[in-house]
């Protein structure tokens, strides 16, 4: 049975590795050791973003729980575009990170109905999420589930700039 709730500074621990692991394992191959390095260092630990993001009330994560461990979680917050797209009326969508054991199972699109719902709750009329040109799998979920290409963004990890595609939904 899988549970899901909203996340909780106590949570920092397990949603942190859990992202790593995921982050890891999906990017790891994409970018030399010394750009992955810094990008996991800014990102994960006691002192990286994800955890700064759980402690700031901007940021609201759902968390989903098997067994009492973390295999997903979505993170919405304020947007980083500077003028790529319009971001007025819209939620962005920053993390929507399932353990590759659960793929497949609904964890995904359990937590992308509930950051819809979060943007609905808000009055927002639609949700915006990047995700990289080569995570194929990803882009085909949120095709699947009414997200259009509009956009691209610079991601930086380390050094290394990738294309990210920005993505629309209107709700």
């Amino acid at each position: 049975m899988i549970d899901y709730r909203n996340a909780v500074s106590t949570d920092g621990d397990a949603l942190d590795a859990m992202a790593r692991r995921v982050w890891m394992a999906t990017f790891a191959h994409s970018a030399p050791p010394g750009d992955i390095e810094a990008y996991v260092a800014e990102a994960y630990g006691p002192a990286g973003t994800l955890r700064r993001h759980l402690a700031d009330p901007a940021y609201d994560f759902q968390i989903a729980l098997e067994g009492g461990a973390v295999i997903g979680y979505c993170k919405v917050g304020p947007s980083f575009f500077k003028g790529e797209v319009p971001t007025e009326g819209t939620l962005h969508l920053h993390q929507l990170y399932v353990d590759p054991a659960a793929h497949g199972s609904g964890v995904a699109a359990h937590l992308l109905d509930w950051a819809c719902d979060l943007a609905r709750r808000r009055d927002l009329s639609a949700i915006l999420l990047t995700v990289w040109e080569e995570n194929h799998r990803a882009r085909a979920f949120y095709a699947k589930h009414g997200f259009a290409h509009i956009g691209d963004y610079a991601f930086k990890t380390g050094e290394q700039i990738d294309r990210d595609l920005i993505m629309r939904r209107d709700l």
